[in-house]
Formats: C-alpha cells, sequence, structure tokens
C-alpha cells in the first residue's frame, strides 16, 4: 500500500495533481480545497483505492483527513468520488460538526451526495466520531449556503471558508447578513 508520497509537483489541476517521487510520476487526486502550484513539494498522506481494472491515489495533507474519507468510504453508497466531493466542499472540522451534529442537509449540498447518501452517512458515523472527537459545537446549518453562495461568485472554497470563519459566532445573523459580511472581507 502506498501510505504517503513526498515530491515535486509536475501538474497541478482543479483536484488532482502529478507528484514526482524519484522520477516516478504518480496522479493523485485531492480535494478542491487543497491549492497547489507547479514546481513546489508537497507531503501527501495517501489512500490506495483498488478497483477491478483501476488503481487511483487520494492525497490529503494531513493524516486525519486520510482518517476521515476511509471512514466515509466505510459507509455503503459512498465511494471515493463522493467522498472527495465532501471533503472538498466542506471543511474537515464543518464536516465532522454536521455528523456529530445529525445535520444530513449540511452533507447533501456536496455534489454527488443525495439526501438518503447524507443520512446514511449521519447514522453509521456518528457514534464513531463521537469516540474519536468527543463533544464539538454546533455548526450553523446555513454555513454550507454561505460557502455555496461564495464560490457561485467565484471565489475558492478555502476562501470561503477562511471569510466565514471570521465572522463572530456568538451573534445571531442571518443568511443574508453572513453573505453580505464575508464578501465585505473578502472584497478588501
Amino acid at each position: 500500500m502506498i501510505a504517503h508520497l513526498e515530491g515535486q509537483i509536475l501538474v497541478a489541476e482543479a483536484g488532482r495533481v502529478i507528484l514526482d517521487v524519484g522520477g516516478v510520476g504518480f496522479a493523485v487526486h485531492v480535494p478542491l480545497s487543497l491549492t497547489a502550484r507547479a514546481g513546489e513539494r508537497l507531503s501527501l498522506y495517501t489512500y490506495l483505492h483498488v478497483r477491478e481494472n483501476e488503481l487511483a491515489l487520494y492525497g490529503f495533507h494531513e493524516e486525519d483527513d486520510k482518517a476521515l474519507f476511509e471512514l466515509l468510504l466505510g459507509v455503503s453508497g459512498v465511494g471515493p468520488k463522493a467522498a472527495m466531493s465532501l471533503m472538498s466542499v466542506l471543511s474537515v472540522d464543518t464536516l465532522r460538526r454536521a455528523i456529530l451534529n445529525q445535520q444530513p442537509e449540511v452533507l447533501s449540498r456536496a455534489p454527488g451526495v443525495g439526501k438518503k447518501t447524507a443520512e446514511a452517512i449521519v447514522l453509521h458515523l456518528k457514534d464513531k466520531l463521537k469516540r474519536q472527537v468527543g463533544p464539538i459545537i454546533e455548526v450553523a446549518e446555513d454555513d454550507a449556503d454561505v460557502i455555496a453562495a461564495l464560490t457561485s461568485l467565484g471565489f475558492s472554497i478555502v476562501e470561503a471558508q477562511r471569510a466565514l470563519q471570521q465572522l463572530p459566532r456568538d451573534a445571531k445573523l442571518s443568511l443574508d447578513d453572513k453573505i453580505r459580511r464575508t464578501l465585505a472581507m473578502l472584497g478588501k
């Protein structure tokens, strides 16, 4: 099994990099939130997905991210594309909070993840995650809506998440207010 790769990026595309490791180029699927440029060095924890006629590598900056990806794959009906879609649209913390707080509507906003799949993820992973991370604060239901609105305006998922994290959590802001404030932050 290939568990870790480190090397120079030959090609960087949305959702995929080709990593040169000792003269061998590995194509690795990565979350859309991973920003990388050709020529940079990159270290990834990897998961090798084996199918009947294909081997595919999925890479993550953190080993914890890879572990969550593997947990998602353990849910019936969730393949690597759906799991990667979830990890591309939602930050790992937001994803965990949505599962722990039983909010399948947050998960179903990821492309390729329907309502039934999102409910299955919550049902199968909430207890496993509780044992791993303990209590966690609740995620606002409209955070995914804010991220979706910002990304539809051309901002990256990472930019949208960072702006959203800067909002005061104790203030009761409407969805429109959150979008306005995050746009103001991103406009600077």
